[in-house]
């Protein structure tokens, strides 16, 4: 094995989230003609959007396969297919995967339009329903399937071999909210700014980004891959998380309408990650008292 081979391999995680950006950012940015390119409505967001998507999504995928090709070979991808073919793991972790991310959207929506009919998730408030579930659930499966790939089949695994599960899904989390922040703030840039300033509004959604629902979520992810070490089952997670998005997520929602929505989601997570940790305690706790 060659030095630049083996200082690869030593930081591996480093340079899977290097290339990442990279590909997903730059792919992004040049794809799109550069400051002059970016849409600045959201119309002309959504539907530039089916275009820039695969590009962006291509980071986290193509950082894997190159990776792993070059430190592991046909060993890492054997490995890689063996985690991702686990599906025999009972009726009760797809439940917990798929229900976890939908759940605290629907629910925080439906808590806060009790308030402002604003927040009635937009399935509900659609007259054509089919097309919305179909198209959330299509660009779910596909986000899901190429972004784990290397989020959970590549950097999660590594980084478990040194943290433990929380610190692990934090640090994947945060700069996984990162990388969203190029598309959920820089390159939207006004679709979605409402009557606030941009410079708050875009300030605001990027720290989300980084510290609100994404990294909770995804320390609830790693959480459940300690426990059945199935990367499809990671995958169909992420899938039910962006899909809720798009199907549950109010039409016509901005400024600080959005932003309050933002910030009751990301509560509700971190809520849902401190139950999993005290639950696991208070188990744990159980199973060493003396009988």
């Amino acid at each position: 094995m060659g030095s630049a081979r083996i200082f690869i391999k030593k930081h591996a995680v480093a340079f899977y989230f290097i290339i990442t950006f990279a590909i997903s950012w730059g792919s992004l940015f040049f794809g799109s003609g550069g400051p002059a390119g970016f849409p600045r409505s959201k119309e002309e967001f959504e539907r530039l959007l089916p275009f820039f998507i695969p590009m962006v999504l291509a980071g986290p995928s193509l950082s894997c396969i190159m990776l792993t090709a070059l430190i592991d070979g046909r060993a890492g991808f054997r490995q890689l297919f063996s985690r991702l073919s686990k599906w025999r793991l009972g009726l009760g972790w797809y439940t917990i995967a798929l229900i976890i991310g939908p759940g605290v959207l629907m629910a925080v929506l439906l808590a806060l339009s009790l308030f402002n009919p604003v927040f009635v998730p937009g399935i509900m408030a659609r007259s054509g329903k089919a097309p919305l579930l179909i198209m959330g659930i299509v660009a779910g499966l596909t986000v899901g399937m190429l972004e784990e790939l290397g989020w959970t089949g590549f950097a999660i695994p590594r980084l478990r071999q040194r943290y433990g599960f929380f610190a692990t899904g934090l640090i994947v989390g945060m700069l996984w909210g990162l990388w969203h922040v190029f598309l959920n703030v820089i390159w939207v840039k006004d679709a979605y700014t409402g009557e606030m300033p941009a410079a708050i509004f875009l300030t605001a959604r990027g720290l989300g980004d980084v510290i609100g629902v994404l990294p909770a979520f995804r320390v609830l992810m790693v959480w459940v891959y300690d426990r059945t070490g199935s990367l499809l089952l990671a995958m169909l997670m992420h899938a039910a998380l962006t899909a809720a998005t798009i199907i549950f997520e109010p039409s016509g929602i901005s400024g600080g309408n959005l932003l309050v929505y933002d910030f009751v989601s990301g509560l509700t997570m971190w809520a849902a990650v401190a139950a999993v940790i005290l639950g696991g305690r208070k188990i744990q706790a159980k199973k060493t008292q003396p009988k």
